[in-house]
């Protein structure tokens, strides 16, 4: 009798340890196999020093086919063209088609660029989105270096994972200063956010006092609730938006360096299929990771539909943090397994969130338990000991990847130390 397969659809932080402790959690049972458009891994979160130099793309690189290989997980980088739910069958970019008993999304985004005129590296402003953005954005950050003037820096409307815009203005500001020229360089953070630090959550802690202070001490001006209308070539065109959602104010930003994040939709392969995703393109998802009409799919991640927290003036997007990620990686890993031996899904994930955000020379890290409000933990504390974690993290986490490992046994041990789980149930 054939074995069971499961398909993992992308590689990036979700899919790969996913991959990883679907391995573990089935053994023998089934075969584990991998899609995604390339052969190796990046670690997003250091993307931020990748665009000022503090890392070259190498060094968070990992070549995934021999570990996905020594691990006993079928592997290819083809990518998929398009998911046929109905028919249980992934079709492939090279027109062949994969057929699967479990599919497991981990995609991450589409990078909506197109939804602003004149937005993305391919136009008018750079990148961190991906570590091949992220070393163009270096390049031109080496060109700005050379003729500085205005900074423009934020995340746009629809925008989901604010903590990284906030650690770039930082990081930038840390890096003029180490260059000597932050006198040069008037800086605006713009954000769709209602109030700065509310990061997609309506606050963690005291993150909106932390990170205005942090904001103010530097001299980084800032304009929340604000729409952007469209780039030229140095010069951003921003609308302020009031509670009401009239335009309270109209604002010309010139700028001889500028990134801000983009609105994510889902990808291609997924993008409006019925029953399996929502307008945006987003998967659709119950408690336990599955999609209520296509009960053998699973997701995770970026490309997980999660409503607002709450209604703003302008849109402003949930985000997926790395450890609530893992969370819904350990839960599908579980139910799947139940799965397997014929039982029900009865795993949630916790939807915890840690979180640490490095300026530099110091940071802000935050908890909340769950993610979404009410939480039962809501903390948040800032100084220079948030930059050595970060360093720390990046370190452990690829080491994490290169070995094959989902959560070595000591870090299960500290997280259920420090009172924090990844499963509900």
């Amino acid at each position: 009798m054939a074995k069971a397969k499961i398909i993992v659809l992308g590689a990036g932080l979700g899919g790969t340890i996913a991959a990883y402790e679907l391995r573990d959690a089935v053994k023998d049972r089934a075969e584990v196999m991998v899609v995604c458009d390339q052969e190796d891994y990046w670690f997003v979160p250091s993307n931020p020093w990748v665009a000022v130099r503090w890392r070259e793309p190498d060094a968070i690189r990992v070549h995934l086919p021999p570990i996905m290989k020594k691990k006993g997980i079928g592997f290819t980088a083809i990518g998929a063209k398009r998911v046929h739910p109905v028919e249980n069958r992934l079709e492939l970019n090279d027109g062949s088609s994969l057929s699967y008993d479990w599919l497991v999304i981990a995609t991450g985004p589409h990078l909506a660029f197109d939804e602003i005129p004149g937005f993305g590296p391919e136009a008018n402003t750079v990148s961190i989105c991906s570590t091949h953005h992220a070393s163009a954005a270096a390049d031109a950050f080496d060109r700005f270096c050379e003729a500085p003037g205005p900074i423009v820096v934020g995340a746009a409307q629809g925008a989901s994972c604010y903590g990284p815009a906030y650690e770039f203005a930082l990081i930038l500001d840390t890096e003029l200063k180490r260059r000597k020229i932050r006198d040069k360089v008037p800086m605006t953070f713009i954000t769709a956010e209602p109030y700065i630090g509310h990061l997609g959550l309506d606050g963690v802690g005291d993150t909106k006092s932390l990170l205005e202070s942090e904001l103010r001490n530097r001299h980084i001006k800032w304009i929340t609730s604000a729409r952007v209308t469209s780039f030229d070539a140095g010069m951003a065109h921003v609308e302020e938006i009031a509670d009401d959602g009239s335009v309270k104010a109209s604002h010309d930003l010139p700028f001889g360096y500028s990134m801000l994040l983009p609105a994510f939709r889902g990808v291609d392969a997924v993008f409006g299929i019925d029953g399996l995703t929502n307008p945006r393109g987003f998967i659709l998802a119950d408690k336990h990771q599955r999609n209520p009409n296509f009960k053998n799919v699973y997701s995770l991640g970026v490309c997980v539909a999660i409503p607002p927290v709450g209604p703003t003036p302008v849109p402003v997007g949930v985000p997926k943090t790395g450890f609530m990620i893992e969370s819904m990686v350990t839960a599908i890993a579980h139910n799947i397994a139940l799965e397997l031996d014929g039982k029900p899904p009865t795993h949630e994930a916790t939807w915890n969130a840690v979180c640490l955000a490095d300026f530099g020379d110091g940071g802000v890290a935050f908890v909340a338990q769950p993610q979404i409000p009410p939480r039962n933990l809501n903390w948040s504390s800032s100084g220079k000991w948030v930059h050595l974690a970060k360093i720390g993290f990046e370190k452990y986490f690829i080491r994490k990847v290169r070995k094959g490992e989902s959560e070595p046994f000591y870090e299960k041990l500290a997280l259920h130390a420090l009172g924090i789980r990844k499963l509900r149930f």
